[in-house]
């Protein structure tokens, strides 16, 4: 199933390379879930009354970028790229697929945010600290918060991979 290069995270590192090689390595996984799968497969809702698809969760996998590297970690004040991604619930959306909407497309605008997200950590300590919900926020808490956020989702994506075409797998 897997032509997503996944690289395997580093066993004996420093913890900042620790926490981005496990987020790397789950990053591959959501988009490993992906791989050989048509537009109309990726659109494939769960069950009902589900409509959880692979391809709302690399579109939601984009918007959580976005949120937690740029607006929050960088107070950038940037767009939901999604429409309806900025819902009342405070989830950060992208799940809901637009008509036209394509993997190409999703995998891009993800791998756009991705690398930004790269670049918002590059230069800062895990230590250093953003603004949130009235406190502030590390690093640290955002690498791992991430982590924990694909792990999720990647587990959503066996799922529904399975469900799709009975491939299982890492």
């Amino acid at each position: 199933m897997t032509t997503t290069d996944r690289p395997m995270p580093p066993l004996q590192a420093d913890e900042r390379a620790t926490l981005a090689g496990w987020l790397d390595f789950y990053r591959a996984t959501l988009l490993g879930k992906c791989d050989g799968l048509t537009d109309d497969q990726l659109r494939t809702p769960a069950a009902p009354p589900s409509t959880l698809t692979l391809l709302g969760l690399v579109q939601h996998a984009a918007e959580v970028e976005r949120n937690w590297f740029r607006r929050v970690l960088l107070g950038e004040d940037v767009p939901a790229i999604y429409d309806g991604a900025d819902d009342a619930s405070g989830h950060d959306g992208g799940f809901d697929l637009a008509d036209d909407a394509t993997f190409a497309a999703a995998r891009a605008t993800w791998e756009d945010e991705v690398a930004r997200s790269r670049d918002a950590c590059a230069a800062r300590g895990l230590d250093e600290t953003s603004p949130f919900m009235g406190g502030q926020v590390t690093l640290r808490w955002v690498y791992s918060h991430m982590i924990g956020e694909y792990a999720r989702h990647a587990g959503h994506a066996d799922l529904l991979r399975e469900r799709i075409d009975g491939a299982t797998g890492t």
